[in-house]
């Protein structure tokens, strides 16, 4: 099957990415992304390509050179669905809030829509492929949904999980280290469908690097990639306390480890612990399937990593705490950093939320900087908490424009991000505005003590 027109429902940080990319490298397929949400679907059509909801090194100039000749943003979900013969699913898989398999399970709800408007709309054969990270054998799921409408259409359903890293997503997409598809393997149409998808990667994708497989380890690989990157990165964090106990840096550990080629230096990096919309959701999923099959060994180790993560938030909140005096109530903190990771504006379970949540109930006056990252975000990030009240995080939250501005007149500022730009800080001036002692918190090892310290600085950093 020649693919002519692709549709991709959800217009989000896998999404809009993907499929500008997808235009162009393929400029002969026409590529419609939508989305019920008109706001996002506006920003996306902005005439200032700058002002994308997504911010992505590169993702701007891909957006300018392929929108409007085969890249387009439309609220028409049903015109787009009709039109294509391709459509990827990609659209939210939070972790459930409610009922069977509340704080563990993905909710599927948004998956079931999607199925459910592709069967209304579709009046020829379709290839629908899973771009959300899904568990395992949704995709069964979803073909009994398009199977049993009995408008006579033909559906196959594949498996293309996304291995993109925020702030490198361009990059990532543009020379991935594999492509993945699963489908069904055991028929002719299944093939066809696959091989349908395999053409589309391959207008730049090496064939070496594009791996079929049957559907059901497709959808289990995601998960089990995330979940081998946070359990590094866990393990790491685990050693960071161990280290500040004993008198070892971690970094040093980090590094005599990384050079044995059996583990490699990558995902080595301890920090005030991991965010993103990914590893704890993805790790919380396999945890919930491994307890669905009665593999409770298997999902105490994995739930362990999150345990970790959770705890190392909660430590370098509890030091900060301690180290002024006890107390912070009244203190004013700034807070360097509000998204999960440098050069995306991506806060999904960002470390800077939970340390935030807890200066609050310790009633510090948090004042916070973030280069990508807008008030009304941070805002939403921790009432959605539920914690603390609006009122209240309105009052003794405040977010700046600058981060001089953010450590003027502070007992403390912590670095939550690693965005470069704080490596490059006026630090002395910084020190100058501060109130003394200046106590500095970082969270990222982003800075060198030596220099800090010299400056006059009270320096604390993770595992060291």
């Amino acid at each position: 099957m020649k693919i002519k027109n692709i549709c991709c429902i959800g217009a989000g940080y896998v999404g809009g990415p993907t499929m500008a990319v997808i235009a162009q490298k393929c400029p002969e397929i026409n590529v419609t992304v939508v989305d019920i949400n008109a706001e996002r679907i506006a920003a996306w059509n902005d005439e200032d390509v700058e002002n994308i909801p997504i911010y992505e090194p590169g993702l701007s100039d891909i957006v300018k050179e392929a929108r409007g000749r085969n890249l387009f943003f439309s609220t028409d979900v049903d015109g787009a669905i009709d039109k294509a013969e391709m459509i990827f699913i990609s659209v939210n898989t939070p972790t459930k809030t409610y009922g069977i398999g509340k704080g563990m399970a993905a909710d599927l709800k948004f998956i079931e829509l999607c199925a459910r408007q592709i069967a209304r709309v579709s009046k020829n054969d379709k290839i629908v492929v899973e771009k959300s990270t899904l568990p395992v054998r949704t995709a069964e799921a979803l073909k009994n949904i398009l199977d049993n409408t009995g408008n006579g259409v033909n559906y196959q359903i594949l498996s293309n999980p996304e291995f993109l890293a925020e702030g490198t997503a361009v990059q990532d997409l543009q020379n991935p280290d594999r492509i993945l598809i699963g489908g069904d393997i055991d028929t002719e149409e299944g093939l066809d469908a696959m091989q349908a998808l395999v053409d589309v990667y391959a207008h730049w994708v090496p064939n070496e690097n594009i791996l079929t497989t049957n559907v059901w380890s497709s959808e289990l690989s995601k998960l089990t990639a995330n979940a081998f990157l946070a359990q590094r990165i866990s393990s790491i964090n685990a050693m960071s306390e161990l280290c500040e106990k004993t008198g070892a840096d971690v970094n040093e550990v980090a590094k005599a480890v990384g050079m044995d080629s059996r583990i490699g230096p990558k995902f080595l990096q301890s920090s005030v612990g991991f965010g993103g919309s990914c590893f704890q959701k993805d790790i919380l999923n396999l945890v919930y399937i491994s307890k669905s099959f009665g593999l409770n060994e298997v999902a105490d180790y994995w739930e362990q990593v999150i345990i970790m993560n959770d705890h190392q938030k909660r430590r370098f909140a509890s030091n900060m705490v301690k180290t002024l005096y006890n107390t912070v109530s009244g203190k004013k903190i700034a807070i360097l950093g509000w998204a999960f990771k440098k050069d995306t504006n991506d806060t999904r379970e960002s470390a800077a939320i939970y340390v935030s949540d807890y200066l609050l109930n310790e009633q510090a006056e948090i004042v916070i900087y973030d280069p990508k990252v807008t008030s009304e975000q941070i805002f939403s990030d921790l009432e959605y908490l539920g914690t603390h009240s609006s009122e209240e995080i309105r009052e003794r939250v405040k977010v700046v424009n600058t981060a001089h501005d953010a450590c003027k007149d502070a007992h403390a500022v912590t670095i939550l991000t690693e965005w470069d730009e704080f490596k490059d800080l006026d630090w002395q001036a910084v020190y100058d505005d501060m109130l003394k002692p200046a106590f500095l918190f970082d969270g990222r090892r982003l800075l060198d003590r030596s220099t800090k310290e010299k400056i006059g600085f009270e320096f604390y950093a993770i595992g060291n």
